[in-house]
């Protein structure tokens, strides 16, 4: 680590990786403040290197202020051409202990070792959010903190590769707390897999149950899907019970996703179940009502009540098609709320969520709730469907999230992202992403992408305003390569084209991915 001149013996009070408690420092208790100094870095004009009221270590020729902000002229900057570590940071005392929230505007290039902000020496244990990577639009993450000893120290860290930068802007320090109560995923392939022989290990090896291993890491939610007849067998309403007693076993919740269709049902396919075809409207409704009953009572009877409902499965362009299209927006409304009085009859207390695939949409999800909400549509929470390489950038998400938060004063919650830990193949059917020009800028296929990527959004998640941020679930974190577990419930050799983006690996180990489950 290289110092600037005059800066050495500040910089050897100070290591980075230290918890002292600053407030033993003179140096900077003479400089201290119960609220946060200058937190937009407004105050110096652009090229300071130290800004008012902010402090810094290690490599600080890396650390300065710039034009560029955020919502001022200015921004904080880290970058150097060669390799570099730096913080930058600023102490507060005279607080009054209790809750805080510090709210900052980022941006990053990624590639860095470690690109963090922390709230330490606060009294309770270090609090940590990396810079999701973002090198156009700025994106708001939140950091929460128990304050038990009257100070905190703000710091803004890099642990950079030579070109790496981050800017950072717009911090406030304000009471209050932030978390996800959602760590999920969605384990719809699970029972299947096993019953064509899939096996499921610890990271060291040994052969376990996969709902006690993801448990272990900190899973508390499972999602499950459900079709009608379909043609395997798998993901009916037999199926969808056992594996409830299974996950409420584990302590977990549930979610179960109504396609209501035979086979998958998305943004392209909203098929009729077969028994349900050449049914009137009037008909449908009952369909919809008593297929919806059906499984959610079952669950209640057997002692595993559905804690969360979706009511179709990514319904951008409606459900039951045609009757049920976006089209004929007055009959969609029926067919949901059918649905929903459906739930609501077997328990009150389910959460009934609307399901969408237009993450990065917020034109779009707009239009869709908007004439949702104009039909009399009913609805208790928001999912979006959100994956990086196909719905837009994170800020993109971000912007989309809050919206439909605030313009419905509704829950939101990600219903499904996922992302490769690996380009390779694990069986003979190509996968969805395969290639490197298809994966996020900064978010390699390795453990370690995938491990951010799943953080990253759940950071967005958690910074969504007034809580209204649930949390996410990871798509079919169980779908390893398994012969006999392929995509098409019609064909038993279909293959698997989304091994790649399972928390297990092609050694059936659970991958340190998992670890994304702890998150706040």
């Amino acid at each position: 680590m290289k110092f600037h001149p005059g800066r050495t013996t500040r910089a050897l009070l100070l290591p980075l990786t230290a918890g002292l408690a600053l407030a033993f420092l003179p140096a900077q208790a003479a400089h201290a403040a119960s609220t946060l100094t200058n937190g937009g870095f407004e105050a110096d004009g652009t090229g300071t290197a130290t800004p008012a009221g902010w402090s810094e270590y290690g490599d600080t020729g890396a650390s300065y202020t710039e034009s560029g902000g955020h919502s001022g002229s200015y921004r904080l900057t880290h970058y150097a051409a060669s390799a570099y570590k730096v913080e930058t940071y600023q102490y507060l005392s005279g607080l009054t202990n209790g809750n805080y929230t510090l709210t900052a505007w980022v941006r990053s290039s990624g590639g860095q070792n470690a690109a963090y902000i922390a709230l330490k020496n606060c009294g309770s244990p270090e609090q940590r959010t990396d810079l999701p990577i973002s090198s156009s639009g700025w994106i708001r993450i939140v950091t929460p903190i128990k304050v038990t000893n009257s100070q905190c120290t703000i710091s803004i860290n890099s642990d950079a590769n030579a070109g790496n930068w981050i800017n950072v802007d717009d911090l406030t320090f304000t009471s209050g707390t932030t978390g996800t109560s959602i760590h999920g995923a969605d384990i719809s392939s699970l029972a299947k897999s096993e019953a064509k022989g899939g096996v499921y290990k610890t990271s060291s090896g040994t052969t376990g149950d996969a709902l006690a291993i993801l448990k272990s890491y900190g899973m508390n939610y499972a999602r499950l899907k459900v079709w009608v007849n379909p043609a395997d067998g798998f993901n009916d309403k037999a199926h969808v019970l056992a594996m409830a007693k299974r996950i409420k076993a584990q302590g977990m919740k549930l979610l179960v996703d109504f396609h209501y269709s035979d086979t998958w049902a998305d943004p392209g396919a909203q098929t009729k179940p077969a028994a349900w075809t050449g049914h009137t409207y009037s008909h449908l409704k009952t369909d919809v009502y008593n297929h919806t009953y059906d499984v959610l009572n079952a669950l209640k009877a057997q002692g595993t009540t559905a804690d969360m409902v979706q009511i179709g499965n990514e319904i951008n362009g409606g459900i039951l098609w045609s009757e049920g299209s976006t089209s004929n927006w007055s009959q969609l409304a029926g067919l949901l709320n059918s649905g929903y009085d459906a739930a609501k009859a077997v328990s009150s207390s389910t959460v009934v969520a609307l399901h969408l695939a237009k993450g990065g949409d917020k034109s779009g999800t707009e239009w869709w709730f908007d004439n949702a909400v104009a039909n009399g549509v009913k609805f208790d929470a928001i999912g979006l469907s959100y994956y990086g390489y196909w719905h837009g950038p994170l800020s993109d998400f971000q912007t989309t999230l809050d919206d439909a938060a605030s313009r419905y004063g509704k829950p939101v919650f990600v219903a499904e992202t996922a992302y490769p830990f690996t380009l390779a193949n694990n069986d003979s059917l190509e996968n969805q992403i395969d290639t490197t020009a298809k994966l996020v800028s900064g978010y390699p296929a390795t453990v370690a992408g995938q491990t951010k990527w799943m953080n990253d959004v759940a950071s967005i998640v958690e910074a969504v305003p007034g809580g209204r941020g649930l949390g996410v679930f990871s798509w079919e974190a169980t779908w390893t390569a398994v012969s006999g577990n392929g995509w098409d419930p019609t064909d038993a050799t279909s293959g698997n084209g989304w091994e790649n983006q399972a928390l297990f690996g092609y050694d059936d180990k659970a991958l340190s991915s998992m670890t994304w489950f702890s998150h706040r």
